[in-house]
């Protein structure tokens, strides 16, 4: 199983920004094209007040700062140059839709779908732009039921809109598992749990979301096959395409967030396969695995990854 789509992690509201220029993300680019990978994903256009390309809604309406440069036009003539496919992340505005904040989700949709306009208006002329990143995180926790309804209106709503403005371009979700690696004890969800409730979430999402890449990160190891495996059903089932988000960061480390061992990403890869998942993203090759990044140790997982692709 070879990795071959990234996320873009632009804004870096939890990672910190290795500050770079063009010049720095082309040769990035020419790295991920050796490694294989053909799609990336850019994982919001926008975070609070910052945001990716001057959108007048969001600057208008949200009080949000004009970025000194247009990372979407970079992205996409970085995307057209290297001959890969680009999905848009939308606009995030922060809330994450705890009980105290119920309504804010479906509050920003109009600005979004605006936003969705803004972005398919000015850059949907290039090649590279193959696709849509809904970018709300969707878990089935039970820390906060009330906030899944929300969230999951919030995603059909916007994942037809965007599928209707664009000529029907592929949407994709990354949700995540409420494993063992997330949250308290009390808050983990069993296998049966998770296979019921997300059931009833893809019979929502059938026509708004195509590609279903679930995060690998939050149980354990020997858990994964069954989660992958019963996630491909479950897609398959609704008629979407089962990807996987090989995560290259560690949750194992007390210190957050730092590349991954390599023998863990291995394990995920190869549970990844032998389930038959579709194709295999991360989040993110720039900072985790990338010659360049700003992490020592990501330029040694890069290599050793390279090492393992060349065997194949």
């Amino acid at each position: 199983m070879k990795i071959t789509g990234t996320f873009l992690d632009e804004i870096s509201h939890n990672i910190p920004h290795q500050n770079w220029g063009e010049k720095e993300w082309d040769r990035d680019f020419q790295a991920m094209k050796t490694a294989g990978i053909d799609t990336v994903i850019m994982i919001r256009c926008g975070h609070k007040r910052f945001i990716t390309f001057p959108s007048q809604c969001l600057i208008q309406r949200r009080g949000c700062f004009e970025p000194p440069v247009d990372l979407v036009d970079m992205f996409l003539r970085l995307s057209d140059k290297y001959d890969m496919k680009f999905f848009c992340g939308l606009y995030d505005n922060g809330c994450y839709s705890k009980p105290w904040q119920m309504g804010a989700l479906i509050e920003e949709l109009d600005d979004v779908k605006t936003v969705a306009e803004e972005l398919w208006g000015n850059y949907g002329h290039h090649k590279s732009f193959q696709g849509w990143y809904l970018n709300r995180e969707i878990s089935i926790s039970k820390e906060n039921p009330e906030s899944l309804p929300e969230i999951i209106e919030h995603t059909q709503k916007l994942g037809s809109f965007v599928k209707d403005i664009s000529g029907n371009l592929p949407t994709m979700i990354s949700p995540y598992i409420s494993g063992v690696k997330k949250g308290s004890p009390d808050n983990v969800t069993s296998l049966e749990e998770h296979a019921r409730i997300w059931e009833d979430i893809l019979a929502a999402f059938e026509g708004a979301v195509d590609i279903l890449a679930f995060q690998d990160g939050q149980c354990d190891y020997d858990e994964l096959p069954e989660y992958l495996a019963l996630n491909k059903e479950i897609a398959d089932r609704h008629r979407m395409t089962s990807w996987t988000n090989c995560e290259s960061f560690d949750r194992d480390m007390p210190i957050r967030v730092l590349p991954i061992k390599w023998e863990k990403m291995r394990l995920k890869l190869e549970a990844a396969a032998r389930v038959g998942i579709e194709k295999a993203i991360t989040f993110e090759f720039s900072h985790f695995m990338s010659p360049y990044s700003m992490y020592q140790s990501a330029h040694g997982l890069f290599d050793r990854y390279m090492e393992y692709i060349s065997e194949q």
